[in-house]
């Protein structure tokens, strides 16, 4: 347990991943915050941004947001809403948490999946951008599928720690 009767959350390879994702997509979410302040300077000073800021930055805020999730997960700092069972007794809120981190995991995987085969299809097909640059994005639904699958997998590593309440 960290601190007095809490749960440690899950370790090795699924923590490791989600450090991983978390700072990969912190560093996409520089980059793009970047982007869009010269862009914005550029239209400000020469009338011209830069082009094809728009389908990058939307494409790069989608990806770092969504490669937080696993992180988010791992230390469940998930929105939750406890007003029907902060009464309830510590055990029992675990196992109600326990709960909810499946259906978590479920809609998490239900999502990934769903993805994957999107993903699958775009770059199949050669799905692109509709603006400027014309960017393939099937790269970038996999990559959020990986995002969704991985939080799915951590959910998943929380239920039994929950229900066991260690």
């Amino acid at each position: 347990m960290s601190q007095e009767g809490e749960i440690a959350p899950p370790g090795g390879v699924l923590a490791g991943a989600a450090v991983f994702m978390a700072l990969a997509g912190g560093l996409v979410l520089l980059a793009i915050s970047f982007l869009t302040v010269v862009s914005g300077g550029l239209r400000w000073l020469t009338s011209q941004p830069i082009r094809g800021d728009f389908e990058l930055i939307s494409i790069g805020s989608g990806l770092g947001v969504l490669a937080a999730l696993g992180f988010t997960t791992l230390k469940r700092g998930n929105i939750m809403v406890d007003s029907f069972s902060t009464w309830l007794p510590r055990r029992w809120n675990e196992v109600v948490d326990g709960f909810w981190q499946l259906v978590w995991a479920a809609v998490m995987g239900v999502i990934a999946w769903r993805m994957a085969l999107g993903g699958a299809e775009a770059m199949a097909n050669g799905s692109r951008t509709i603006g400027l640059l014309a960017l393939p994005f099937g790269w970038a639904i996999a990559v959020g599928a990986a995002c969704f699958g991985l939080t799915a997998l951590i959910a998943l590593a929380w239920v039994p720690r929950l229900l066991r309440g260690r």
